[in-house]
């Protein structure tokens, strides 16, 4: 009798493992395989595929989106690339607001709003990450992804006992081997990581870029937070778009040089390997800090945290937090700003090569509308005009 008791206990156990594995294992398929729509606005003049300028991307999880805006009058070259690290979702927002807005006058911007695509179809591991989150709009409600700061492991797997940055042969943390942001130059023989970073290298080097800026956010306790970090060729640009958001945005913003023996990284790599001026703007996020509450889908939005506003008080922050928080809008409008200073700053700078763009919302703007004001509707857009990202 007794041994029939164990094997219905056991019974029982299994059951209930295979019903969580269901959940689970749909909840990770759903994730992954998750369909954002993106409208393209009338400014975006052509939709390529990061595999177009190197074939070992190809096919890939990471042959991202590269959207094209040419203006009517000749200019400069900016690429602006969103979600280097996906759990950075402003990054990726404001990038995601000027293609479907945006109209550029004069020069040529190129925009990614899913730098690292793998990133975006897991979220990090024991984090508690929500694996979306959804923007309010007038029509109802845009759904994203939320991702994690590295590739997927089932993208890229096994991660080595010490990761050795190539070509620079410094020592890196292991796992920053699927770190986007750590894998700059890149090589077209390595990881998919590492492949992604060489194509977007190829990408520069053949659009002719000359001005790149990489979007973030870091956490409150990260001292490199609300500044803009510049590799040796930008710093006078970095000093000029630090001055002017500071002096008339309404929020501060620092600026800082790229470390020169610190590598991977794309302010310093991108600088040093190719033409381009390379800037990274960081804006506030609370989700990522250690000391944080509930990793929820409301703290991810309002960055409203009672235990990350503590920290502030004993004196642990890098940046300042109150009972306001650091809203997505507030996040995003830093972003949109920021590019937008860049091209003027640039332009006042370099008169031969200018950069305008119009239709993009600036900090204020972002703010008093909200996001969801700027996204539109696919389901009333042209289907020729929708693009899966």
């Amino acid at each position: 009798m007794a041994e029939k008791s164990e094997i219905i206990r056991k019974l029982i156990f299994a059951a209930a493992g295979a019903v969580l594995l269901f959940f689970a294992g749909s909840e990770f398929y759903s994730h992954r395989n998750m369909k954002e729509q993106v409208v393209l606005g009338e400014g975006v003049t052509g939709v390529k595929k990061l595999g177009d300028y190197f074939e070992g991307i190809r096919g890939t999880i990471n042959d991202c989106n590269i959207y094209i805006m040419e203006g009517k009058e000749p200019g400069a070259t900016m690429f602006v690339m969103g979600a280097a690290h996906p759990e950075e979702p402003a990054g990726r927002l404001a990038p995601w607001i000027m293609v479907e807005n945006g109209i550029m006058e004069k020069g040529r911007l190129i925009l990614v709003l899913s730098g690292n695509r793998s990133g975006s179809t897991v979220t990090r591991v024991s984090g508690g990450y929500p694996t979306d989150f959804t923007i309010p709009t007038g029509w109802g409600g845009q759904k994203f992804r939320m991702g994690d700061r590295w590739s997927n492991p089932l993208d890229q797997w096994p991660d080595p006992e010490v990761y050795i940055h190539y070509p620079s042969g410094q020592n890196l943390a292991y796992v920053d081997i699927r770190n986007l942001n750590r894998c700059w130059p890149g090589r077209p023989h390595g990881t998919l990581t590492e492949r992604t970073c060489y194509a977007f290298m190829e990408l520069i080097k053949q659009e002719n870029v000359d001005l790149f800026i990489d979007l973030h956010e870091a956490e409150l306790q990260y001292p490199v937070i609300s500044t803009i970090v510049a590799h040796d060729r930008g710093q006078e640009l970095g000093m000029y778009v630090s001055m002017m958001l500071t002096d008339w945005e309404e929020f501060n913003m620092g600026m800082e040089f790229s470390p020169k023996e610190l590598h991977g990284l794309s302010h310093r790599e991108v600088g040093d390997h190719s033409e381009a001026v390379s800037l990274l703007f960081e804006a506030p996020q609370p989700f990522l800090d250690a000391t944080r509450g509930r990793t929820t889908r409301e703290q991810l939005l309002t960055g409203k945290d009672e235990f990350v506003v503590m920290a502030g008080e004993h004196g642990l922050l890098y940046e300042k937090i109150d009972e306001n928080g650091w809203h997505i809008n507030v996040r995003v409008g830093r972003h949109t700003s920021a590019v937008l200073q860049t091209m003027e700053s640039w332009t006042e700078l370099n008169p031969d090569k200018p950069l305008s763009i119009i239709h993009v919302p600036k900090y204020a703007e972002v703010i008093e509308n909200g996001i969801g004001f700027y996204l539109k509707d696919p389901k009333k857009a042209d289907p020729a005009k929708v693009i899966i990202e």
